[in-house]
């Protein structure tokens, strides 16, 4: 029987899909309104806000630890999400949706290939299987969505590094993060992020002599509810469930989940949206579904060799 933590470590993921997925969308509604620098800046707004009321009202409260670990977590919060989304963003300036879900649904294989290597996960011949299936299916939507002609080679660069920088966070946090609270790395993570993107957009503006159009975006209702979700349960909340799911599953098994995130997207943008829902997208999502199960409910080689107890 799985051990409590586990199955809430589980459904955390389940639930930090669905809001990632959704994230698209709000995003989408962001960018009308705003360029990506600021939409990163206002988003992490919205986050460290939530993050002072917290650290206020001493629901949570920054760990009294050595320099030395405070260099190692500073560094898994450059890694995300610092370098993770900085990268994205700047990648996603030139680029198409295709390239980016493509680039980002190699993100389980990398982080099988990197988790075996670095932090010794052992996975049956079956979860490999799985991991390959679900990213054969994000690569058959897209190619019967969008193409896959034409990249951009400087966004294919940033949008690899960052999901460079996301399997930077997994290994270093899967280390380190049995060593501190999840809150409190959450509120570490976040806080980061704001200094950090604040900067970026701040500094453009003050180059290109516009910084009256720091606030512009906020004149529409609708940017507002897109960073609010954005910032409140994108950055703040999900941060916080993949920094507990950490403790408790192997970093593949947590990235597997990514694969699902344009999935939700689909069916955000069909509910929401109006998009049309075609046989390819019915045929995609079922392999990256069957996918993402054959990789959670098939035993690694280090469960399979197991005695019980």
């Amino acid at each position: 029987m799985m051990k409590k933590e586990v199955v809430f470590a589980y459904l955390g993921l389940i639930l930090m899909t669905l809001i990632i997925g959704f994230s698209f969308i709000f995003v989408k509604i962001g960018l009308n309104f705003s360029n990506p620098y600021d939409l990163l800046a206002h988003r992490f707004n919205a986050a460290f806000l939530v993050i002072l009321i917290l650290l206020i009202s001493k629901k949570v409260k920054f760990p009294k630890i050595s320099f030395k670990k405070w260099i190692k977590i500073i560094l898994i919060a450059m890694f995300y999400p610092v370098l993770c989304f900085g990268l994205q963003a700047v990648g996603m300036v030139n680029s198409t949706a295709s390239e980016a879900g493509l680039i980002f649904a190699f993100l389980p294989v990398f982080m099988l290939l990197a988790g075996n290597f670095f932090l010794k996960e052992k996975s049956s011949f079956i979860q490999k299987a799985g991991v390959f299936l679900s990213v054969f299916g994000i690569i058959f939507i897209l190619y019967f969505k969008q193409g896959l002609e034409n990249f951009n080679i400087w966004s294919i660069i940033f949008l690899f590094l960052s999901v460079l920088s996301m399997i930077g966070y997994f290994i270093l946090g899967k280390k380190e993060i049995a060593n501190f609270n999840s809150l409190s790395l959450t509120a570490i993570m976040i806080s980061l992020g704001f200094l950090f993107f604040n900067l970026i957009s701040i500094s453009r503006h003050l180059i290109k002599q516009d910084l009256n159009l720091y606030f512009e975006a906020y004149k529409s209702s609708q940017f507002i509810f897109s960073i609010l979700y954005l910032g409140i349960l994108s950055s703040v909340f999900s941060s916080f469930l993949s920094n507990y799911s950490l403790n408790y599953i192997p970093t593949f098994q947590i990235s597997i989940f990514s694969n699902l995130n344009p999935i939700i997207a689909i069916f955000g943008g069909v509910l929401i949206l109006n998009d049309s829902f075609l046989w390819f997208d019915f045929i995609g999502a079922s392999l990256v579904i069957i996918g993402v199960i054959l990789v959670l409910f098939f035993k690694s080689k280090q469960n399979q060799d197991k005695k019980p107890t």
